[in-house]
């Protein structure tokens, strides 16, 4: 099996995660710049396997695309088309930068050191990450409860 990479789409920079082995948990990995990830996703490929990217979606209260969709979209699109072997699965990412700070003062993180946008971001897309990792979990407990806890002929 192999891990999944959350990402958290931004004009400037893009904060990247990724799962362990087992797809149980999501860690930080770290932030590049929106013109950079391209390159370091190549390079990441040469040695590591990904199964799936799980990216941010912007969503309003009204469970509506936000208008940051007009950017994030032609990011998906090209990432699509550049690795199409690789599936993208989007994830409601409203409150995932509150969260993250919440996170870092949770976890003692200095002042200073919360004012990095680069931290926020690789926190917030591994927040991502790990809310999809957890409804996937959550999916397929009640696929056994469903069936009894076999699987189902295809």
């Amino acid at each position: 099996m192999g891990r999944l990479m959350g990402i958290d789409f931004g004009t400037k920079r893009i904060g990247i995660a990724i799962s362990d082995p087992m797809n149980i948990f999501a860690s930080p990995l770290l932030t590049v710049r929106n013109q950079e990830f391209e390159e370091f996703l190549t390079e990441y490929l040469k040695t590591e396997t990904i199964d799936g990217f799980v990216i941010g979606y912007p969503r309003t209260m009204n469970n509506e695309a936000s208008e940051a969709v007009n950017y994030i979209n032609p990011f998906v699109r090209k990432l699509s088309k550049t690795f199409p072997g690789i599936p993208v699965h989007l994830v409601d990412e409203r409150f995932t930068s509150g969260m993250a700070l919440n996170a870092m003062i949770e976890g003692g993180v200095k002042k200073k050191q919360r004012m990095d946008k680069a931290m926020v971001d690789k926190i917030s897309a591994a927040i991502i990450l790990q809310s999809f990792l957890e409804r996937r979990k959550t999916e397929d407990g009640r696929q056994k409860t469903e069936d009894g806890g076999r699987k189902t002929p295809a």
